[in-house]
């Protein structure tokens, strides 16, 4: 991002560890709760923030007496990182990149680029194409959403209560686009490059009935009609031991499609 002398820019990164950027370097403070006031800020661009919503992220029900002068001085070290890495004064950044409001505070600088506004963005395209029939233009954005996830959002960050909700979130979103990407792909015909991504997906999600019929389809398409039953029989002994459930109808239905050997219907290939 280009940089002149009147313009603070910022790239901003929270799909994985925390990385706030100016001029290539990098504007995170060492301590803690700065670093969550940061990530905090960043995730609320242009958002005025106030001052008992930063306290409560940061101690939650458990303030001490000096809260409101120790997030006074949180913010004036996470200025100081904004103004060492951007090369100005910490007056300029209060001016312009993390200003002071009406009882409370917003991260608002001339130009941003926030992996999780990129990722959404990209995410919506893939929706958008996904619904009009251009599968393989919704893969290809889903996948690059995909790549912006560097790992668990904010991992390097102690999370308080609107942190932890955002992560939780964006965990969702990001399984949410990888089932739409390999459901993708499995119309466009990628049943065995499917299988060993889908393996690891069902263990690590038991009772997401989804992702186990997609990976039911892509070994029924691949030739292992047994292997895409016993899917459905381990997931059905975790649902009924563990939950008390029965399996969807959708996932009841393509069972008895593969034992009868028939046509899965391209609706089972499609995200709910």
């Amino acid at each position: 991002m280009p940089i002149d002398g009147s313009t603070i820019n910022i790239e901003a990164r929270m799909l994985g560890p925390l990385q706030v950027k100016t001029r290539q370097r990098s504007a995170v403070p060492s301590a803690a709760k700065p670093r969550t006031l940061l990530a905090l800020l960043a995730l609320n661009l242009d958002r005025h923030l106030s001052v008992d919503t930063l306290i409560y992220e940061l101690w939650e029900d458990d303030p001490p007496r000096s809260a409101a002068i120790t997030l006074q001085t949180y913010v004036l070290q996470v200025r100081r990182q904004l103004a060492e890495a951007s090369d100005v004064c910490p007056r300029t950044i209060s001016a312009s990149v993390l200003r002071t409001v009406k009882a409370g505070y917003v991260f608002d600088p001339a130009q941003a680029w926030v992996d999780v506004h990129e990722f959404h963005r990209l995410a919506d395209r893939g929706e958008l194409a996904d619904r009009a029939g251009r599968t393989d233009e919704a893969a290809s954005l889903y996948r690059a959403a995909e790549e912006l996830c560097a790992g668990s959002p904010l991992v390097d960050v102690e999370h308080g209560p609107a942190l932890r909700a955002e992560v939780a979130r964006l965990e969702q979103a990001a399984l949410c686009v990888t089932e739409r990407r390999i459901a993708a792909e499995l119309r466009m015909g990628y049943h065995r490059a499917a299988l060993g991504e889908l393996a690891s997906l069902v263990m690590r999600h038991p009772f997401h009935e989804d992702l186990h019929a997609q990976y039911m389809v892509a070994l029924y398409r691949s030739g292992n009609r047994a292997g895409a039953l016993d899917v459905f029989q381990k997931i059905r002994r975790t649902m009924t031991t563990e939950l008390g459930l029965e399996p969807a109808r959708k996932l009841r239905d393509l069972q008895e499609a593969i034992i009868n050997a028939d046509t899965v219907p391209e609706v089972l290939l499609r995200s709910s």
